[in-house]
């Protein structure tokens, strides 16, 4: 098999062409790097970036689906801190029924039943370990299990299942969101093929 038959093979098994992580900049890192995440990256770049393995990414993006295909959608809860996070949160949250947290998450929320927003999640998907600390630890306090996307600088010490990305990029977390809903409700069997997912990329978006 050639080089080039090779690569159309493993772009037929990704959920999304190589390029279209990369022109997203899902593969971009940061400068510096946890030992943690160290498995996940590809390369360093000249400018001392980390460059993440989009391979991987896609293989986790496969293996956070199912995962989260299998909750009740009530009994996940997402949360963004970051700016660029919370409106693909709100629509994935929107389309999949799952509850979320976009923006400043309320210290208590899973811990404190006497706050208006007490809720009792199952599970905990959070789109930076560090920017959202506080719904990690609760999440540590309560005992259940943890999905994070992660980006090259992370620690995923408490992190159950690591969705190697950049987190900080608006198009990236966009089309990380996208794919999560697509194959989640593939994975539900309310729709059959990508086809059927009706939804641009651009609907998950951060608006600048």
């Amino acid at each position: 098999m050639t080089e080039e038959n090779t690569q159309n093979t493993e772009n037929i098994n990704m959920l999304v062409p190589e390029d279209t992580y990369l022109t997203s900049g899902v593969h971009i890192g940061t400068q510096q790097k946890s030992k943690d995440m160290q498995r996940f990256i590809f390369r360093v770049r000249n400018d001392g970036l980390y460059v993440l393995d989009v391979k991987k990414t896609d293989e986790r993006v496969k293996m956070a689906a199912a995962f989260l295909s299998k909750y009740e959608p009530k009994d996940v809860l997402v949360v963004a801190v970051r700016q660029y996070g919370e409106k693909p949160v709100r629509v994935m949250s929107k389309l999949l029924g799952f509850r979320s947290f976009p923006g400043r998450f309320i210290p208590g929320t899973m811990t404190n039943p006497q706050l208006p927003k007490y809720t009792e999640p199952k599970v905990l998907l959070v789109t930076d370990p560090a920017a959202d600390k506080q719904a990690l630890k609760e999440a540590v306090d309560v005992g259940i299990p943890i999905v994070g996307l992660c980006d090259a600088n992370n620690e995923t010490r408490y992190v159950d299942l690591v969705v190697p990305v950049n987190n900080k990029g608006r198009r990236s977390l966009a089309l990380v969101y996208w794919l999560l809903t697509r194959e989640i409700l593939k994975n539900r069997g309310e729709i059959k093929s990508d086809d059927e997912f009706q939804h641009e990329v651009d609907e998950f978006e951060a608006v600048l």
